[in-house]
């Protein structure tokens, strides 16, 4: 069955690209997109994880199949019907809504895990069973036509704004990171890195590759999880050559790899959704991303330094390669990430941007007969194709796309004839193919995961539950800034450890935003800080995904692999305090005038460099317990952006670099003493 799931993927991929360029239908497209994601997860993931029904497609399989693109072709040919009687469904309508959201559930579940289809039931049982829950959560019930209307038959739930931004925005940029990839653009960025940071022998070298080989390689998976295997599989024997214990390098792979998801220019999928939740562009989110990230790295960085002198890290060289001659060989693959941004400067929309840049990509791989996604005489066809769809009055972008079809279905053509001869179609003659397909597989997780999402959201909404939420945590915050955004922060890691990134996000967009904002923190920050806490679950007790795939490699042990990713992120999760606890920290998203922008980001990375050595152990030497103590609090001061406080926590700072060089000045000077004696002693003896 592996190749119908194939051909499913590749006309996924396919959709989606003609989506950029010709007009569809809006409950057409998603339903379409979200038939195919339903088949898709059917076929590639089996009901059962173990034992020998593992690897078999049942008939269970294809009826779920069947069930949900019953429904949603039902949707797609009703909607003009349909629209006028989203709250009073036909009988047919309601077994099909319910059809649908129990394939939609078990999709969910076999791509992500039990927990969302089970937190996802339970809201439903609380939409109809409203009356039967205690105060302040008790309301008046749904039936159940309301619920499965809203679902259904409204872009309210299940086709509400989660599932629209997988079926164009992710979906897009999972593709073109599959395009990146099958280009050879994720090894380029490792070797690369290395190349960089590891030329000359020193302890620091593997620490520093590792965090740049993260944050470079995330922009071609934009996940987490997926980063942290693929960079732990390649840096892993390095480290360990270097000393790095086990578990200790577990930590600083997840979080560099987690990185993925909080670096422009990809983000993970829930940025997709803040542009869409504060109606703003996606450039916005790029923009209020760029200062948070850089001092995420900063965090992981400096940790890296104090643990390599720490633990006495073996210098030793990353590799042999020269980075300016892998970047004059291939830094092409820089282009097409460089060319997103500068498109979206210009005012072009995300989807467009990131279509050229798969077409610029695309383009580049042809450079190098190893990366080419089509053949040489493929390509020709295409262009030749592109230029007279322009020439007949076609739009340039929907000239290429014709054009890149066009390479695609020759080079494939020419490689199925070459198979039944016996022979060979030459270098990138399925290429394009195989990354459609694999980035088509890619967004299915997070698709299912928006769609599931979605059917939360409309519950929250039918029922107020979200005001609910929302005036309890003000309530208990009692007016207080500080414990308000402490407790969203509660919620938020309480929730991530049960949902992936994106689900949690979307719920906590809903539940706790409006407390936030009721308690004076502005929109942006508030979105903001609940991606930032959605993204630090993956590294959280106690679950914690990629700290346990980076122990599974390393074979380390998973908790203490999970506290030593946290360590290396602690800093960073006290930075979207910074820009939700005074109006100044709104600086840290690159709002308000360039003075008070810049004093922002200056004192939060001194605060970032305080709360490193202290979680580090070390400044110039090891510190001791009490210099730590002072750099904590240096540290946590800074995290406040006032006047005053900000004083504090440069005084404190610099008391605890004073008492710390004054210390080891002595104790080097004791020693040094000590030594000439013994030398005099020697001589004289």
């Amino acid at each position: 069955m592996s190749w119908i799931a194939g051909v499913l993927a590749f006309v996924l991929a396919a959709l989606a690209l003609y989506w950029t360029q010709y007009s569809i239908g809006t409950t057409g497209y998603r339903a379409a997109f979200l038939g195919l994601v339903l088949a898709l997860s059917f076929l590639l993931y089996p009901a059962w994880q173990k034992g020998r029904w593992r690897d078999r497609v049942w008939i269970a399989d294809w009826v779920l199949i069947a069930i949900g693109t019953a429904a949603l072709v039902y949707l797609a040919t009703h909607i003009e019907e349909v629209k006028t009687r989203a709250t009073r469904p036909l009988e047919l309508e309601v077994w099909l809504g319910i059809g649908l959201i129990a394939c939609i559930l078990e999709a969910t579940r076999r791509t992500t895990g039990w927990a969302l289809p089970l937190i996802t039931a339970v809201f439903l049982v609380y939409a109809y069973a409203g009356p039967y829950f205690p105060e302040p959560f008790a309301h008046r019930g749904k039936s159940i036509e309301r619920i499965v209307g809203q679902n259904y038959l409204t872009l309210e739930g299940i086709f509400s704004t989660p599932l629209d931004v997988a079926a164009t925005f992710i979906v897009l940029f999972t593709i073109y990171g599959a395009v990146l990839a099958k280009s050879g653009a994720g090894t380029f960025f490792i070797e690369w890195a290395f190349a960089l940071f590891g030329k000359r022998p020193s302890a620091s070298a593997p620490g520093r590759a590792t965090v740049a080989s993260g944050f470079l390689l995330g922009t071609v998976s934009g996940s987490g999880v997926a980063t942290t295997v693929t960079l732990a599989t390649l840096a892993w024997p390095m480290l360990k050559r270097s000393g790095y214990p086990p578990n200790v390098a577990g930590g600083l792979l997840s979080a560099a790899g987690i990185g993925a998801l909080l670096s422009p220019p990809t983000l993970g999928a829930a940025a997709f959704i803040i542009a869409e939740y504060l109606e703003v562009t996606y450039l916005d989110v790029l923009v209020m991303a760029a200062l948070p990230t850089l001092l995420y790295y900063l965090s992981c960085w400096l940790m890296v330094e104090a643990d390599a002198r720490r633990l006495g890290v073996t210098p030793v060289r990353t590799s042999e390669a020269s980075a300016w001659a892998l970047a004059r060989a291939q830094g092409y693959h820089f282009i097409s990430l460089g060319a997103i941004a500068v498109l979206l400067v210009t005012g072009m929309s995300a989807f467009m941007a990131v279509f050229w840049s798969i077409a610029l990509a695309w383009a580049l791989s042809l450079l190098r007969a190893n990366t080419r996604l089509s053949l040489i005489e493929g390509a020709a066809v295409g262009v030749v194709f592109a230029l007279l769809a322009w020439a007949i009055g076609e739009r340039l972008s929907a000239a290429v796309f014709i054009g890149l079809g066009t390479a695609t279905l020759y080079s494939a053509a020419m490689w199925i004839g070459a198979r039944r001869e016996g022979g060979a179609a030459g270098p990138g003659a399925t290429a394009a193919v195989e990354a459609l397909i694999d980035g088509a597989k890619n967004v299915v997780g997070v698709a299912a995961t928006c769609a599931c999402a979605g059917i939360i959201v409309s519950v929250i909404t039918l029922t107020g539950l979200g005001l609910n939420i929302s005036g309890l945590i003000v309530a208990f915050g009692g007016g207080n800034l500080f414990l308000t955004i402490l407790m969203a922060a509660l919620a938020m890691w309480v929730l991530g450890t049960a949902v992936p990134v994106t689900a949690s996000y979307i719920i906590a967009a809903v539940m706790l935003v409006p407390a936030l904002e009721a308690a004076g923190v502005a929109a942006p920050a508030a979105h903001m800080f609940l991606f930032y806490y959605a993204v630090l679950a993956d590294v959280s007790p106690p679950t914690a995904l990629a700290p346990f795939a980076a122990a599974a490699i390393t074979r380390g042990e998973s908790f203490a692999t999970m506290m030593q990713a946290w360590k290396y992120c602690l800093p960073a999760f006290l930075v979207p305090f910074m820009f939700c606890l005074s109006p100044d920290g709104v600086g840290l998203l690159l709002m308000g005038d360039p003075v008070s922008i810049a004093w922002t980001f200056a004192t939060a990375c001194i605060a970032v460099t305080a709360l490193a050595a202290a979680f580090g152990g070390w400044i110039i030497a090891a510190a001791n317990l009490s210099e730590r103590v002072v750099a904590g609090a240096a540290g946590l001061a800074l995290f406040y952006a006032d006047p005053w406080f900000d004083a504090a926590g440069l005084a404190l700072a610099a008391v605890a670099v004073v008492a710390h060089v004054a210390r080891v000045k002595g104790w080097i000077k004791q020693h040094a003493e000590v030594d000439d004696e013994e030398d005099g002693e020697g001589g004289r003896s």
